[in-house]
């Protein structure tokens, strides 16, 4: 018999198929079809989001377009549209608001909302998610676009909740049904058990869901190696742990090339592009940057092009567009001997990070005037493109990433993007003079950090199955010579 302890605290509304779903709401044609969204027209690429018909077949973000093709015959590609998929996110904001108050969401398509009083019976937390889901038709949204909702004891569980009946599914999970009710799950179906974490928890004999909740906190705290174990051993218990405050550590973009831009030329224009948009939020946000991270990666290769700069603190564009130039001119070098050939290994994506953050208030003041004129023009700048669209004014070097429209503002994993700050202006509104009212062209990469990691796993899979060997490295972007590269792969690897 269920006791009348109230344990519910946390309702989790989970978009189904989000991206996917607004294209089958806005299309017809494409319900009831396996879609997936791509960033760019091109084979290379890969999916950033599948619809439920195409998840049946086993396709997912991350899975490379000719794998999709081989999977699913049928399935449909549609070029990103995340504009559309903010507005969306909005409406299905409001549909929430009107059924309970929410948090801020966890992403563009997660949104956690905290019960209090009344709502955390049973019965009046479940018509709270009915009501949600009837909203969602009465706003014509719903049925092409739905939700599975999680209720728990606290937010980790309301969130693995929502995932147990996808789609459009209701989950209960009081204190009385845990631990049993989640041994039929499997590791990696909890938020924070990724590759790496399985692995380590196969290494110490947790094989199952259930010796995992049968784990001590000892036991846990050194599989993590910190206390991220303990807090998920009570998390899994159904207590409500306060988030851990953070520090931002970095603030970086990255970008798929488009096949247009898969040249030298071109992917130096999308990391002046991406450098001088990380520095704008820089300065938005306070602080001054220490480093300067860049990366390239190649089609065919598996080494990158790394550079990992050091300097004194500082915010200003100029500079930091500077010192991103010099490091490049070493890879034309490299691209003018010959030893590098573009058009056998292209470039295929591009990233730029500023580390090593401060806050602005920490540094002393600049006492070069040079300097100090260069950070007068960042802020000028900065005014401009607030005032008549990002990008209204920009730099020289990024004419070949505007023209093409690359690198546009992204939908991160855990943010909603700050359209203000971010959105480019759109091509008629910068011949015009006029700001325009477009949203973003093609604002993309869906959840970007796990995208690139997937998309970057689903092209070492790839040459592995091609050329019989493991590549070498990591999800990330460094790795060393697989032993199945040609000389001169090799010889590139190495000057890089």
């Amino acid at each position: 018999m269920r006791t009348a302890a109230v344990t519910l605290r946390c309702l989790f509304v989970d978009f189904d198929s989000f991206f996917a779903s607004v294209e089958q709401h806005d299309d017809p044609r494409l319900r009831d079809r396996p879609v997936a969204v791509v960033p760019v027209v091109a084979e290379t690429t890969c999916c950033l989001a599948a619809s439920k018909e195409a998840k049946r077949h086993g396709v997912k973000t991350g899975t490379g377009v000719a794998e999709a093709r081989e999977k699913c015959p049928d399935i449909v590609f549609v070029l990103a549209r995340p504009a559309r998929y903010i507005e969306l996110h909005a409406r299905f904001m409001d549909a929430i608001e009107d059924c309970i108050p929410h948090g801020k969401a966890d992403s563009i398509d997660e949104v956690p909302c905290y019960l209090i009083g009344r709502e955390r019976k049973r019965e009046n937390a479940i018509a709270i998610a009915a009501g949600i889901k009837r909203r969602l038709t009465e706003l014509g949204i719903s049925p092409a676009m739905t939700c599975s909702i999680g209720i728990a004891p606290n937010r980790f569980l309301a969130k693995t909740a929502s995932d147990m009946n996808k789609p459009d599914g209701v989950t209960v999970l009081e204190q009385d049904d845990l631990p049993h009710a989640l041994h039929g799950l499997a590791l990696r179906d909890f938020c924070g058990i990724g590759p790496s974490m399985e692995a380590r928890l196969l290494a110490v004999g947790i094989e199952r869901v259930d010796q995992l909740c049968a784990a001590s906190r000892e036991q846990l705290r050194r599989a993590w190696g910190s206390v991220e174990g303990e807090r998920f051993w009570y998390q899994l218990r159904g207590f409500d742990v306060p988030a851990r405050a953070t520090t931002r550590g970095s603030i970086g973009h990255s970008h798929v090339l488009g096949p247009e831009l898969r040249s030298f030329e071109g992917a130096r224009s999308v990391l002046f592009k991406l450098l001088a948009k990380a520095a704008m939020r820089l300065r938005k946000e306070g602080f001054l940057a220490g480093g300067l991270a860049i990366r390239i990666r190649f089609l065919g290769l598996d080494r990158r092009f790394e550079r990992d700069l050091r300097f004194a603190p500082i915010d200003d564009t100029p500079a930091l567009l500077a010192m991103l130039g010099r490091e490049l001119d070493a890879l034309d070098r490299i691209r003018r001997s010959g030893r590098w050939r573009p058009a056998r290994h292209p470039p295929l994506s591009v990233a730029a990070t500023l580390t090593g953050l401060q806050a602005g208030g920490q540094v002393t003041g600049e006492l070069m005037a040079d300097r100090g004129r260069a950070r007068q023009m960042s802020e000028v700048l900065d005014r401009v493109n607030r005032r008549y669209g990002n990008n209204a004014l920009y730099f020289a070097a990024m004419q070949d990433a505007i023209h093409a429209g690359a690198a546009p503002m992204r939908i991160p994993f855990s943010a909603i993007p700050d359209t203000a700050l971010e959105q480019d202006i759109a091509p008629a509104a910068r011949r015009s003079g006029d700001r325009g009212t477009d949203p973003a062209q093609e604002l993309w990469e869906l959840r970007e950090r796990q995208f690139k990691v997937l998309a970057e796993d689903t092209h070492r899979q790839t040459r592995q199955r091609r050329t019989g060997h493991a590549p070498s490295g990591t999800g990330g972007w460094s790795g060393r010579k697989a032993a199945s590269d040609s000389s001169q792969a090799s010889a590139i690897a190495d000057l890089f």
